[in-house]
């Protein structure tokens, strides 16, 4: 009954733009329609978790504790952003920068972009997943390029060509997985659920070609290295709302993607196999992000490759395959999603305030925007990985999953890359948000829903027993069948 409502009501909150003229009224009905949303998600998780079943839907819907995770994920950050939204597209409004009706033309936009990444966890056929991560990118395309500017449109098409390019090396893996499928006497078909259980009879060689396009394919759209360039381009450009959906969300379907073919791929060849790639794209983002972290000068572009960072974190973590890096890995993807949003909001008021996007030009946010000023504070040493912030807890999990795996030198570029990161983003966040007011800045008042976005979302990340309320038997018994049969 809950997926009804994930996938239904922002196909009827698309609806309701034809309806409702004033755009303030539209982002009040948005926001309560992905609050009951995000109610169905919960419920949806608490279910299959407790049950430890699945939930099977005319052979189309197939949604196991991993699906549902991922579809929570996906509802708080929306309904986070639907929130964030109302005073941010309204400011837009009131000063000129779009008009009312491209106002609800972003209302249609996001609504759309957030019922095809609900739909990539909850379907069983791993080709309509592929038709639906490309939907994410049609769609999404449009909210990059919202403002029309030249580095805008230009960041869209750039975003647009390269996960193309991307997803059709997808399309050519998954093709590759029915092929190993169909040549093993049994009935053709696409669905997870039929393939995952007959894995270890699929041919090895073809697994192992597959896997490498799909790895590259969906890791194109997920940000991960060497695969990565259209991201910070899109992030940089995108209306700061969807710059939360992108890095908090859509990279985490490719990745969700990723997962399960990758369980196929573990069932049939081995776990070593997916360990070795997934560790090693990890690596590989990890040194590149923190490099062009620690030049950065334009605020969204940091904060976009700092995303590649964590995306390569998280494929360490899984890649590692040990329960609690799994567990570390799950939780990173939570607690990214819910930080890394909060980041992206204050960064949208800040380059709103300030008109410009240059670091060395923003200077005082504590002073001229006092409220933003103090969650950027905090989200700062949260992205970090600062105790007691909730990605701390996630980033030491997978580190002690690291150390009990024997796999130090990994433990030791993680460390060092955190370490470099952590001191690139207090140098460059610090100079912002204090120092001497510019001239012609002003206090600056805040719209209330977009401090209650903020709000809403720092309690997520500040609960510090948000790891111990997964780290129990159920999470436990998830961490060590995921990869295993």
């Amino acid at each position: 009954m809950q997926i009804f409502f994930i996938l239904g009501i922002p196909l009827l909150l698309a609806l309701t733009t034809l309806l409702i003229k004033r755009q303030k009224i539209l982002g009040i009905v948005n926001c309560i329609g992905y609050l009951v949303v995000l109610f169905s998600s919960i419920i949806l998780l608490g279910k299959i978790v407790l049950s430890k079943s699945t939930v099977s839907l005319l052979n189309f819907i197939y949604m196991d504790t991993l699906s549902a995770f991922f579809i929570l994920v996906t509802s708080i950050v929306s309904f986070s952003v639907a929130l964030y939204s109302i005073g941010y597209i309204n400011k837009d409004v009131e000063r000129g920068i779009i008009s009312e009706r491209k106002g609800r033309i972003y209302y249609l936009l996001f609504n759309l972009f957030c019922c095809s990444m609900f739909l990539v966890p909850a379907v069983n056929n791993l080709g309509i997943l592929w038709v639906a991560i490309e939907m994410t990118t049609l769609i999404s395309a449009f909210l990059v390029g919202f403002y029309n500017t030249k580095k805008s449109v230009e960041a869209a098409w750039k975003y647009i060509i390269i996960c193309s390019v991307g997803i059709i090396f997808a399309l050519l893996g998954t093709i590759l997985f029915s092929y190993a499928f169909s040549i093993s006497g049994l009935e053709k078909s696409l669905n997870w659920s039929a393939m995952e259980p007959v894995a270890h009879i699929l041919d090895k060689n073809i697994l192992k070609i597959a896997f490498i396009f799909i790895l590259v394919g969906y890791g194109t759209k997920a940000g991960l290295a060497p695969m990565h360039t259209w991201l910070p381009d899109a992030h940089s450009q995108a209306v700061a709302p969807i710059s939360a959906l992108l890095s908090g969300v859509l990279l985490k379907t490719a990745l969700y993607a990723i997962l399960r073919f990758g369980i196929i791929v573990i069932h049939g060849v081995g776990f070593g196999y997916f360990s070795h790639l997934m560790i090693l794209f990890g690596v590989i983002s990890l040194i590149i992000s923190g490099g062009f972290i620690l030049v950065q000068k334009d605020l969204k572009r940091l904060l976009a490759y700092s995303s590649i960072e964590h995306i390569g974190i998280i494929s360490i973590g899984f890649g590692i395959g040990a329960p609690v890096a799994i567990i570390g890995s799950l939780l990173h993807v939570f607690n990214h999603a819910v930080t890394k949003s909060l980041m992206f909001f204050g960064a949208g008021n800040i380059v709103s305030v300030y008109k410009k996007h240059n670091m060395n030009s923003i200077r005082g946010v504590m002073k001229v925007m006092p409220f933003t000023g103090v969650m950027v504070f905090l989200g700062v040493f949260a992205i970090a990985g600062f105790p007691p912030f909730s990605l701390f807890i996630s980033e030491f999990m997978i580190l002690i999953g690291a150390f009990t795996n024997n796999s130090y030198l990994v433990a030791a570029v993680l460390l060092l890359s955190l370490a470099v990161i952590f001191g690139a983003f207090i140098y460059h966040f610090g100079k912002m948000l204090f120092g001497n007011i510019p001239k012609e800045m002003i206090v600056t008042k805040e719209p209330l829903s977009s401090k209650l976005a903020f709000l809403f979302l720092l309690f997520l990340i500040f609960i510090p027993g948000i790891g111990l309320f997964f780290i129990n038997k159920d999470l436990l018994w998830i961490a060590q069948n995921l990869f295993q049969r």
